[in-house]
């Protein structure tokens, strides 16, 4: 293993895995740590640290980095979302600068840019397609609401240090300027560095200026002009893994609130069976597992979707009622058990739409590794992990897809 990545969630280490692949790496995508590992250029640690106190997140992030380094790796990557979910006290901050201590190193990018997706960093200024980070739903997000988009002060609350900047004038300028730019940077004390991204060639420049950095933060697309240093290095295969061919029923699950999520909802739901799962019915226990299971078997060969996606108001009123964690950690629980029926009764083929549902039904399923496959919307590639023979996954941050993703999705995961 050449390469180490550590994400703060499921679906986010799916869209890194996704870069990687794509960008020439044998990628697998481990769910913690501490799994016998098959051969791989590149390993994606995924972890469910995004909304848990620094300390926590600080603690399991260290214990991934020791376990990436001891199989090899040369250099870490850790991954957050491109739109930068955390709070004032959120972990991006502590954990960026817990691994520099242990890696030793001066300084790192932090950089979440993905102009794939819409997201993209202008004098240290997160924008999402044509608006800046604060004026996007994000600023209503239920757990990191995103109220500034400056990332360069969002950081400095949460780190002890001070947060510098690379200009985009500095990035097109090359490579020699960027690395010249970092070692100005971290001789004023500065480690971690807001970089200003806005296209694909920007972000294969900076990857080209952190070839030597043992770590990198950001965004998955930060991860685009890393496998070229290795490749350059002569240290990567040219033959690509072959993945174990899926064939049989299939279900959609999803329990993003996005708005993405909303549509991509709304458009499955025109043609195939929809269960709607309302927070509040499922809290009052009108909603049971034995109902939706029993919904599921009465479908048939249909490709169901069960969802708890709803309207912002419908999601806050639950929360006003039962509590904010009691509603998600019950939503989580409540698709976890039934992926795991599922996928123990015959279902083969599983879409997952939101980070925190998307973890909580990789760890019912208990895959310990997942093979990574072909993209099937920028940032969610194909995943095949293994549970009474192949399972094909494909889990979706909510953010993420357009707005006929499971369909494709489905189809992609029993394809080869």
């Amino acid at each position: 293993m050449l390469l180490g990545a550590i994400a703060d969630d499921f679906t986010g280490a799916s869209d890194l895995a996704n870069t990687l692949a794509k960008g020439g790496m044998s990628t697998v995508q481990f769910s913690g740590i501490g799994h016998t590992v098959p051969d791989c250029e590149a390993g994606v640690v995924a972890l469910k640290t995004r909304s848990i106190p620094a300390a926590d997140a600080v603690s399991q992030s260290l214990a991934a980095a020791h376990w990436l380094l001891d199989q090899g790796c040369e250099q870490i990557i850790f991954k957050y979302c491109s739109t930068f979910d955390s709070t004032p006290k959120g972990n991006i901050g502590p954990v960026a600068e817990a691994l520099l201590d242990l890696l030793g190193a001066e300084t790192a990018v932090v950089c979440p840019a993905f102009p794939g997706a819409g997201r993209r960093i202008f004098m240290g200024h997160l924008f999402v397609g044509d608006r800046l980070l604060s004026e996007t739903g994000m600023r209503h997000h239920p757990l990191t609401p995103m109220t500034d988009p400056d990332i360069r002060r969002w950081l400095s609350l949460q780190t002890a240090g001070n947060v510098g900047g690379v200009t985009l004038d500095t990035v097109r300028s090359g490579v020699d300027a960027m690395r010249a730019a970092f070692a100005t940077e971290a001789q004023a004390g500065r480690r971690l560095v807001v970089t200003d991204a806005v296209a694909d060639e920007d972000l294969m420049t900076i990857g080209a200026a952190v070839a030597d950095h043992k770590l990198v933060t950001g965004g998955s697309g930060i991860a685009q002009g890393l496998p070229r240093n290795f490749r350059a290095k002569g240290k990567l295969s040219e033959m690509p893994p072959e993945l174990p061919a899926v064939a049989g029923p299939g279900i959609v699950l999803c329990g993003s609130c996005s708005t993405a999520s909303q549509q991509q909802v709304a458009f499955y739901a025109t043609n195939h069976p929809s269960f709607a799962m309302d927070p509040s019915a499922l809290m009052r226990g009108e909603i049971t597992f034995n109902n939706v299971a029993g919904w599921i078997r009465d479908q048939g060969p249909q490709t169901p979707i069960v969802y708890s996606t709803a309207a912002e108001d419908t999601v806050a009123d639950a929360q006003a009622r039962f509590g904010r964690e009691a509603v998600a950690a019950k939503i989580e629980d409540f698709f976890a058990t039934l992926a795991r029926h599922l996928a123990d009764t015959g279902t083969r083929r599983i879409v997952v739409g939101g980070g925190e549902t998307s973890g909580a039904v990789v760890e019912a399923l208990e895959l310990s590794s997942m093979q990574v496959g072909p993209e099937i919307d920028p940032g969610v590639p194909v995943l095949i992990g293994a549970r009474n023979g192949p399972l094909g996954l494909a889990l979706k941050s909510g953010n993420f897809g357009a707005a006929d993703f499971f369909e494709k999705a489905l189809k992609q995961v029993g394809q080869r």
